[in-house]
């Protein structure tokens, strides 16, 4: 399924049809959430609407490390560990720089 992340989460909390329960993919099995937030990032609101849908990991695609840094110390704060973070430099001889993360939950190795 692709549609704002913002937007799914509050459905998935009021229990639409974002959310019936925990999210299942069509086989079955927990989805990989992949997340491209704006540059100011995810924000708390939907990191916590995330984890509620209790997804086996998230990607991460970010082009501020700032809020990528501030997001991950959510997920962090609800039992999410940063696996592996890798940056690209997509746009030479300027300061930015695009960074790919895979967050797992602590108890998934």
């Amino acid at each position: 399924m692709t549609a704002r992340v913002d937007r799914y989460v509050r459905e998935a909390a009021k229990g639409g049809d974002a959310s019936r329960g925990r999210v299942t993919s069509a086989r079955g099995a927990r989805p990989t959430i992949v997340l491209d937030p704006p540059r100011s990032g995810a924000g708390r609101e939907v990191i916590e609407g995330l984890v509620r849908l209790d997804p086996a990991q998230v990607i991460y695609v970010a082009c501020d490390p700032v809020a990528l840094a501030r997001d991950v110390g959510y997920l962090k704060g609800h039992g999410w560990r940063l696996e592996r973070l890798r940056a690209f430099d997509l746009f030479p001889h300027t300061h930015h720089l695009e960074a790919v993360a895979l967050l797992l939950p602590d108890n998934q190795t």
